[in-house]
């Protein structure tokens, strides 16, 4: 039986899925709060789609600044600096009395959120071979459901009983719990105490001799802008990221709209949306490591798994046909797992292309690229949702959304596969 230390690479994933956990907790209460926020500061659809524009446009350049900067300092205090600020961002919006204090807040919350992906992924390369990053990847990416499960259970009880106020500072007291025991728990794996030969091994069976561990060399920006690689992964980020920003920051409120459903009260159809998805994250990690052991090459097994779920978010399409809302969560519930499956291998395709020296950096640029399109969507979603109110059927301006989901994941694959057909190895 192997002792605990041959095994620390997945304490390591826990560690890494609670953050993630903690960080879409923080990320989605303003979701849930959207229609008593609405009530108490006379929100239109517009003013809310700004404050989440808000919080994506700061989460773009804190993805870009992260990136870079974990790639000198590292990420055991690069992921404490992130969550540091987050989680003081997010206690903050408690103190917000006006529109503009709630997006002074979402900015922070963005700049600091940003850091923990960049942060994770390369965490990651560390820790794991490449046939075991991407099921390592899906299992801490199923952070993102989890928090968003928990989220939906408890802030409805939070703000019925403490306030809205409240929801807000519980909520965001827990990351400084979490920043305790990243500090005492990690390090990387030839520094970490008690970690076996045994171990060591493995995690470096599939390291190159230009790949070895950090360098003191960076890699500038615009030698990583001048490869292929690098615009597959961007492309790739950009068309797909959006989509599940959508899901994160409207579902609620779609359910609210067309099935009446009460905010206000604990949601088991939310919740069950994000534990769907959670067995999306850990299966589309699982499935591509599958492939990679049956002899498939990295690249294919990457690109076959991605290909399938991009084709699962498409019956999306369907829920304008939904005669109940469970029908509508299970067909929601199919997109966000094939989200939660892509960005899985989405992720590992940066440590697939790069060396570790360089990965930060590149999923800081794809993060960047992918906000960006976080930025726009919502502006898109908000100015078709509000006309559409105004014509008094909100509900197709939802079933226009989703076709546009539908074929968001198609159009990032085939980017990415006339970019980088094989995903080369990069040499820096």
């Amino acid at each position: 039986m192997e002792n605990k230390p041959k095994v620390f690479r997945w304490t390591v994933v826990i560690l890494l899925f609670t953050a993630t956990t903690i960080n879409y907790l923080d990320r989605q209460v303003i979701g849930l709060l959207k229609p008593t926020l609405e009530k108490a500061f006379s929100w239109t659809e517009k003013d809310y789609s700004y404050i989440v524009m808000a919080f994506t446009a700061a989460y773009a350049f804190g993805y870009l600044i992260f990136g870079r900067i974990i790639d000198k300092i590292g990420t055991k205090i690069g992921l404490s600096v992130s969550i540091f600020v987050w989680s003081v961002a997010a206690m903050g919006h408690a103190l917000a009395s006006s529109t503009f204090g709630f997006a002074f807040w979402r900015v922070l919350l963005g700049a600091g959120e940003a850091g923990n992906f960049p942060a994770s992924i390369k965490t990651v390369a560390e820790w794991f071979p490449k046939k075991d990053r991407a099921l390592a990847t899906g299992i801490f990416n199923a952070g993102t459901n989890i928090g968003a499960v928990i989220a939906p259970l408890f802030v409805p009880w939070i703000l019925g009983v403490y306030g809205w106020e409240m929801a807000f500072i519980l909520t965001g007291a827990v990351g400084f719990v979490w920043l305790i025991f990243w500090w005492i728990m990690y390090e990387r794996p030839e520094r970490k105490k008690g970690v076996s030969q045994e171990e060591l091994a493995y995690i470096n069976s599939d390291v190159e001799e230009d790949d070895t561990g950090e360098s003191d060399e960076g890699v500038s920006w615009g030698k990583l802008f001048s490869l292929r690689q690098t615009w597959a992964y961007v492309l790739g980020k950009f068309f797909s990221d959006p989509i599940w920003w959508f899901f994160l920051f409207w579902i609620p409120s779609y359910f609210s709209d067309i099935f009446d459903l009460d905010l206000k009260k604990p949601s088991i159809h939310i919740a069950v949306l994000y534990v769907v998805a959670t067995i999306g994250s850990v299966g589309g990690g699982y499935l591509s490591g599958y492939f990679i052991k049956k002899g498939w090459p990295i690249y294919k097994a990457r690109k076959a798994t991605m290909l399938i779920v991009a084709f699962a978010v498409m019956p999306i399409m369907a829920a304008k046909y939904a005669p109940s809302i469970w029908w509508a969560v299970a067909l929601i519930s199919l997109a966000c797992a094939a989200h939660q499956a892509w960005s899985a291998n989405m992720f590992t395709t940066a440590s697939d292309m790069f060396p570790k020296k360089a990965v930060s950096s590149v999923v800081g640029i794809g993060g960047l690229a992918g906000s960006v399109g976080g930025v726009l969507f919502p502006w898109l979603v908000g100015f078709i949702l509000d006309k559409f109110e105004l014509a008094g059927n909100i509900g197709a301006g939802y079933n226009i959304i989703f076709i546009i989901c539908g074929f968001a994941y198609l159009i990032a694959w085939l980017c990415m596969h006339f970019l980088a057909p094989k995903m080369t190895k990069v040499k820096l």
